[in-house]
C-alpha cells in the first residue's frame, strides 16, 4: 500500500453552453478513460476560481465564467484522497479541444452527458449545477 501525504484539493467545473455540458475523457488515473467534468488540482497560492479557470482552459481550450458553488465531495481511492470543490460555469468562448491530461473534450446535450458519466457523484454535480445557470 502506498502512503499518501494527505488529501489533495481539486476543483471541477460543470460548463454549460445552452443545454449542453462540457465533458472530458480522462487521460490519467483515477478513472482514466472515463468521461467527467473538467478540473484538477489547486496549486499552492492559487485561488479556487483561478485554478478552475486554468484547469478548464488547459484541458479543453474553453473559457468559462464561474456562476455558483455546487458542492464539495471526497474521493478516496488507491490513487489518493481528493477533496473536490465543484462549480457551475457558463461557456464564454472556444471550441473544446482535448489537451493537457484529457484524451477527448466535447459538449453533449444534458441527457447524453448524464449517460456518458460513470460516477454517480459527478452525475449529481451536473444535475445540481443546472439550477445555477440562467436558461
Amino acid at each position: 500500500m502506498t502512503l499518501h501525504s494527505g488529501p489533495k484539493l481539486a476543483v471541477g467545473g460543470v460548463v454549460w453552453r445552452g443545454g449542453e455540458v462540457l465533458l472530458i475523457r480522462r487521460g490519467k488515473e483515477p478513472w482514466m478513460g472515463q468521461w467527467s467534468i473538467p478540473g484538477g488540482k489547486v496549486d499552492f497560492g492559487e485561488t479556487l476560481e483561478t485554478a478552475l479557470a486554468r484547469e478548464i482552459r488547459e484541458e479543453t481550450g474553453v473559457e468559462a465564467a464561474l456562476k455558483g458553488f455546487v458542492g464539495a465531495f471526497e474521493s478516496i481511492t488507491a490513487h489518493g484522497h481528493y477533496v473536490m470543490i465543484d462549480y457551475a460555469c457558463e461557456w464564454l468562448s472556444g471550441e473544446p479541444v482535448a489537451a493537457d491530461d484529457a484524451l477527448d473534450a466535447a459538449f453533449f446535450p444534458f441527457a447524453k452527458a448524464m449517460e456518458k458519466v460513470g460516477w454517480d457523484e459527478t452525475r449529481n454535480v451536473i444535475s445540481l449545477s443546472k439550477s445555477l445557470i440562467t436558461p
